[in-house]
């Protein structure tokens, strides 16, 4: 395939996408294939526009300069995401990558809305468009080029885990449709005399309006800090509780400072007996491995945990079932007692839905300490709220 080719021509050491200069090349890679695509698809519908006298193909033209651009800024994103971490930004320069996609999205929406107001002047003063089986020929190929294109972004994209590129492959799909809709309004125009090719204009407008604001909304989460991978939080937990020693995961956390760029904070339970220096010992050891398997910067919490203590242990089974009662996704961790047969204070986190306010929280959090109150006289309940800042599944 001529993708593959094309990879293995420009982009050395290829398989090895883990490494960031080969990530870099992919992406300069897939930005000047879009620039030259895009470039030579404008000139040639731009011409046609002017000739046949279509709003619609100009229009269409103009949108595959904006995916030059496109591919333009990309390429910038790409050159800036691999300068090094500095004073002002310790992390690095990641997230650029993900303002360049914004970037791209908003023009998207830009170019959409001058298509409109195009489109709508061509309703308004109508010309006649006649077709002509040239035209129709190069549309048919400009389709055909953008269906490769696509799937060439789609297949870079998949390659190096890169939201800019697939974001661009849906992008360039998306322009496959609207040239489609150019090409049909073309050809009803042997048979049909109303002024079809503004309505059509509308259609392409309102579509690639639409594309860019569902673009916006992709390249938004990451910067405003999206939950992680299930996946990831499942290989994390795996990982973690691969090692001998550690009992329980919870409150993983997940920065993403750009592709590639993960800090991870979580809390490892361990058994309350083991020996400060082995748990430590213990710890270092899993961060250091996961953070190196999984390319990752790992920092782990330790939690002693009660193993040996039947009493907690059946205490802790009992607050769990009266929790399960009110939901089956509530969990609790960092469960502890104090105090003796008579009188016991059960302190621990309850992990309650995003989706919950902190109002119904707080309600729900006073529901649960009345519950266990009322089953087990002598608990008193000490509830602190937690969120779940990731999925497992």
């Amino acid at each position: 395939m001529l993708t593959e080719w094309m990879v293995k021509t420009f982009v050395r050491d290829h398989k090895n996408v883990k490494d960031k200069n080969v990530r870099q090349a992919y992406g300069f890679l897939g930005g000047f294939v879009g620039i030259a695509a895009n470039g030579v698809l404008f000139a040639v519908k731009l011409t046609v526009g002017l000739a046949s006298n279509s709003i619609a193909i100009t229009a269409d033209a103009f949108n595959n300069l904006s995916d030059a651009a496109s591919s333009i800024i990309t390429l910038i994103g790409f050159k800036i995401t691999n300068k090094p971490a500095d004073r002002e930004h310790p992390f690095g320069h990641g997230r650029i990558e993900y303002i360049s996609a914004l970037v791209v999205s908003f023009m998207v929406i830009l170019v959409g809305i001058e298509f409109l107001k195009s489109s709508y002047d061509r309703i308004r003063n109508p010309e006649e468009l006649k077709f002509d089986l040239t035209v129709f020929g190069i549309l048919l190929l400009s389709i055909g080029i953008k269906v490769w294109i696509s799937r060439f972004y789609k297949r870079i994209g998949g390659l190096i885990g890169s939201h800019t590129m697939e974001a661009t492959a849906v992008d360039s799909l998306s322009d496959v449709i609207s040239t489609a809709v150019v090409a049909v309004s073309l050809l009803t125009s042997r048979w049909i005399a109303f002024p079809i090719d503004g309505y059509i204009g509308l259609a392409v407008a309102a579509f690639i309006i639409y594309n860019g604001i569902s673009l916006t909304r992709e390249t938004l989460n990451p910067l405003l800090g999206e939950a992680p991978e299930p996946e990831l939080t499942r290989e994390l937990t795996e990982k973690t509780l691969s090692f001998e020693g550690i009992i329980g995961v919870h409150d993983i956390i997940v920065h993403n400072y750009g592709p590639g760029r993960c800090v991870v904070s979580l809390h490892a339970e361990l058994p309350g007996t083991m020996d400060i220096m082995d748990a430590h010992d213990l710890i270092d050891k899993a961060e250091k491995e996961i953070s190196d398997a999984m390319d990752v910067h790992l920092v782990m919490h330790m939690d002693p945990i009660n193993t040996d203590d039947m009493t907690v242990q059946q205490t802790q089974q009992e607050i769990i079932g009266v929790i399960k009662d009110f939901d089956a996704d509530l969990s609790i961790h960092d469960f502890r007692v104090v105090g003796g047969e008579q009188h016991k204070n059960v302190i621990f986190d309850m992990v309650i839905p995003h989706e919950c306010s902190d109002k119904k929280g707080k309600l729900l959090c006073h529901e649960v300490t009345r519950a266990i109150k009322e089953k087990y006289p002598n608990y008193d309940a000490v509830i602190s709220i937690d969120r779940a800042y990731s999925i497992i599944r």
